[in-house]
């Protein structure tokens, strides 16, 4: 019985890889790519872990999937946005079936300031 649920596990990993990869290789922009690589790929990594966790059943292992996954969980949304967020800085071109650009009115793409507070700013305040 554990063999069927760690092949699923591993199968449906697998799959959700795959369409990450297919994601990226198929996808017209930075931005999307960037979605379908955190979304699929990190699902995929924690079926992935979730299958080695239930196929060794120790709980070393168990522990160290379960950290693993918090930690997928935790960086890649934040990779995600600064991977954005350095495109966009840098101006790398939108797809043009974007419909909205919220950032459109904080600044242009290409320049360095989104909205944020200048980091030299503070410097000029004290």
């Amino acid at each position: 019985m554990t063999e069927i649920v760690t092949a699923f596990f591993v199968l449906a990993g697998g799959l959700f890889a795959l369409a990450a990869a297919l994601g990226v290789l198929r996808l017209p922009d930075v931005l999307i790519r960037m979605h379908a690589s955190t979304k699929a790929g990190t699902l995929g990594c924690g079926l992935i872990l979730v299958a080695v966790a239930v196929h060794f059943g120790d709980v070393g292992t168990i522990a160290r999937a379960i950290a693993a996954i918090v930690f997928l969980l935790l960086t890649a949304p934040v990779a995600a946005h600064m991977i954005g967020r350095a495109a966009y800085r840098t101006g790398v071109r939108l797809w043009q079936g974007t419909v909205i650009d919220d950032l459109a009115e904080t600044g242009k793409p290409g320049s360095r300031d989104l909205g944020s507070r200048d980091p030299d700013s503070r410097d000029k305040a004290e």
